[in-house]
Formats: structure tokens, C-alpha cells, sequence
């Protein structure tokens, strides 16, 4: 693995204000073994077919699901495929991988690394959740015939930890706010970095562009964009009206990555309850979206999502923090799929220069990266072996 950047490097001692992964580890995990990948305001993972491009951001992924609150058993339908291929089990006949990631933010590095077993039965069988080189939550399976962990959190009372049993279904980080009481200095710190990894891990939006699905009309309803963007002409409609200045640099990245000319990007209600979306030609010619190829879809898919936020985007925030303390994080396995070089280098360069304002992050997956290396503010992460 190789990594390259030509992002600015931070302040020495600046913490940031809204918290961000900085760092995604797969000890073991589908083809990744020991594997600690950097992440930036902007990180494309790149390398040939089956070099972990997709297992890497399903990572990310599961990590952001638990963040949430999800169950275990929802984030892995098929937790066996997640196992590396080599492993071999061990004499109870236990399978699993092992997942973990470091968020930075007003209370620095937080790490949480998370031990799942797979076979025979899905469960965590072990969490943990550090700073500044101190154990703040640590589980681990004690009883097999129990559905719990065995919990320990740091206190700095009378006592220096406090223990408990967890589900062993359920992430314990994202739990801790309902189990721990902050009564203690101790508490207030477990309960400081388990917020700065829940908030940077919650609001996390996965992205695939379907261009099959975006071609029909679409029903008018809560305008949040779904994963595949099958509800595009939906969006586009709701969010021409609510922020004009938004809608501009849309139709200025759609006109730099569409073929001929582009003076609006439309949506236009049919009568019967959905929506259709158009390309505005000007002299009077207008385009549907469903006569525009694959490619043409994708980039206007995703310049709309880099260019909304979580108010339109299909994602679940954290609700209780202020929305200027936290950071969406758009997550794209084929950021280039479809796309020309031209299209994908304009893509990539909107991305940068939405990332450097701080409010939006991506983590992203390329089949080639010659063209994005010379964007300033790009994290490369180049799987090839």
C-alpha cells in the first residue's frame, strides 16, 4: 500500500471542532490483514480489481451502522464473508474479523476497535475504546452461553472502573450515554469520547448512484435523496427552491460534466403526482434525465450530494449536537464508475473544494487515481500490491 497527499498538513496542537475519522484499521477483515489505511477531508482508495477497494469502505460503513445504534446482526447479513479466507477457526470452531477506527476531534485522538465473531453464532465478542493511552471501555465475552459481554468503564471514583454487562448484539460505545451516569471526572471523560466517535461515526452517507432507477419519474414526498438516487428529480425539486445559491454551483458543475450546453438543471411536476428532471438546453430544448447516459447520471447524482447536506441526503445525524459541530461524511465505492477523465477530474476537484470548507468529508473508491494525484487536498490510498 501506498499513500500519497497533497493536503495541507495541520496546525501542530489544533484540535479540530467537528470530529473526523482520521484513521481506519482492518486487522483482520475480507482481504485486509493488519491493514491501517489514513483518511482525510478527501481519501479515494484506488488499485486493480481485488485489491480491497470495496472491503475497505464496507468497513467504514458497518462502523458508522453500530455508530448509529444498529443492530449487529442488520449491519452483517452475511458476517461469514467478512471472515479472511485463511482463517482458520479455533477449537470451539470461532470464526470472526476485527474492525477499528481513530476520530479526532475537541477531545483528540479517540480509538475504538471492535472484535466480531462470526461462526458459529454473530456476536461482539470484544470492544474497545481509548484516549490518551487510557482504557475507557473495554468489553470481552466471559460466558458463551450468555447473549452479554462483560463490560468495564473507566470511573476514577472510589473505584477505578465500573462493570456491567452489555448486549453483545449492540455496539457498547453508542450505549455508554444510557449506562453511564458522568458523575465523576472519569465518567465525564468516557462519556466526552464516546460523543466524539458516535457523532463522527452516525453521520455517515452512503452513496451509489443507480442510473437505471434515476431515468423515471418519481413520486413527490419527503425529498431526502435515497442511497442509489433513485428519487433524483424528487430532490432536484425540493431543493431548487430552498437554497438558490447552492443550486447555481449545481448547474455550473452540471454544465462542466454534461455533454453539450447546460443553462438549468430542471424538475417539472406531471400532474399525476411525480416529478420529472430536466436538462435546460436553452432556446427552448429541454432534455429528460432518462435520455442522458449512465456516466452523465452518476456525476449529477453525486455533485448533488456534495453540494447538499444531511437536511436533504438520506442520513440519521446526531440531533442533540449542533449541526456546526459535526461533519457528514459521504462515502463512494465507484466514485469514477461510468465517468470519463474529464468528468471524473471535475468531480473530484468539486469534491475538494466543498471538503476544505470542513463541513463535508468523502471517502471514496476509484479504478484510477492518474488524473485525482494532482488535485490539492486528496488523500490517495493505492491498494495495488
Amino acid at each position: 500500500m501506498t499513500v500519497s497527499s497533497l493536503a495541507a498538513p495541520a496546525q501542530a496542537g489544533a484540535r479540530p471542532d467537528r470530529p473526523g475519522a482520521t484513521e481506519l484499521r482492518l486487522a483482520a477483515f475480507a482481504a485486509h490483514r493488519r491493514a491501517r489505511f489514513p483518511l482525510g477531508p478527501l481519501t479515494l482508495f484506488t488499485g486493480p480489481s481485488g485489491s480491497g477497494k470495496t472491503g475497505a469502505l464496507r468497513a467504514y460503513e458497518a462502523l458508522a451502522r453500530l455508530g448509529g445504534g444498529v443492530a449487529l446482526g442488520e449491519v452483517f447479513p452475511d458476517p461469514v464473508a467478512c471472515v479472511p479466507e485463511r482463517a482458520r477457526p479455533d477449537a470451539q470452531r470461532r470464526r470472526g474479523f476485527r474492525i477499528g477506527c481513530t476520530v479526532d476531534g475537541p477531545e483528540g485522538p479517540v480509538r475504538l476497535d471492535v472484535a466480531v465473531q462470526a461462526e458459529p453464532e454473530l456476536r461482539i465478542v470484544g470492544e474497545r475504546l481509548t484516549a490518551g493511552g487510557l482504557t475507557l471501555l473495554e468489553t470481552a465475552l466471559r460466558d458463551p452461553g450468555r447473549r452479554v459481554v462483560q463490560a468495564a468503564w473507566h470511573t476514577a471514583g472510589s473505584s477505578a472502573v465500573t462493570r456491567g454487562p452489555l448486549p453483545d448484539d449492540r455496539l457498547g460505545t453508542a450505549l455508554l450515554p444510557l449506562r453511564v451516569a458522568g458523575r465523576t471526572e472519569g465518567e465525564r471523560r468516557v462519556l466526552a469520547a464516546a460523543e466524539q466517535m458516535v457523532v463522527a461515526l452516525r453521520s455517515v452517507y452512503a452513496c451509489d448512484p443507480s442510473p437505471r432507477r434515476m431515468r423515471a419519474a418519481t413520486p413527490l414526498g419527503a425529498g431526502r435523496l435515497l442511497r442509489g438516487c433513485d428519487n433524483l428529480a424528487e430532490v432536484l425539486w425540493r431543493t431548487r427552491s430552498e437554497c438558490g445559491h447552492r443550486y447555481a454551483h449545481l448547474v455550473t458543475a452540471v454544465r462542466a460534466g454534461c455533454a453539450g450546453p447546460v443553462t438549468d438543471v430542471l424538475a417539472e411536476p406531471l400532474g399525476d403526482g411525480t416529478v420529472r428532471a430536466l436538462l435546460d438546453r436553452g432556446d427552448g430544448v429541454r432534455t429528460h434525465l432518462g435520455l442522458l447516459g449512465d456516466g452523465e447520471l452518476r456525476y449529477l447524482a453525486l455533485a448533488l450530494v456534495l453540494l447538499t447536506g444531511p437536511g436533504v441526503l438520506e442520513v440519521d445525524p446526531a440531533g442533540e449536537v449542533p449541526a456546526a459541530l459535526q461533519t457528514l461524511t459521504v462515502l463512494a465505492d465507484g466514485l469514477d464508475r461510468g465517468l470519463d477523465v474529464r468528468q471524473a477530474g471535475e468531480l473530484v476537484e468539486l469534491a475538494a473544494r466543498m471538503c476544505e470548507r470542513g463541513h463535508i468529508r468523502l471517502v471514496g473508491a476509484v479504478g484510477d487515481a492518474v488524473r485525482v494525484r494532482e488535485v490539492p487536498g486528496v488523500t490517495v490510498v493505492d491498494l495495488t500490491p
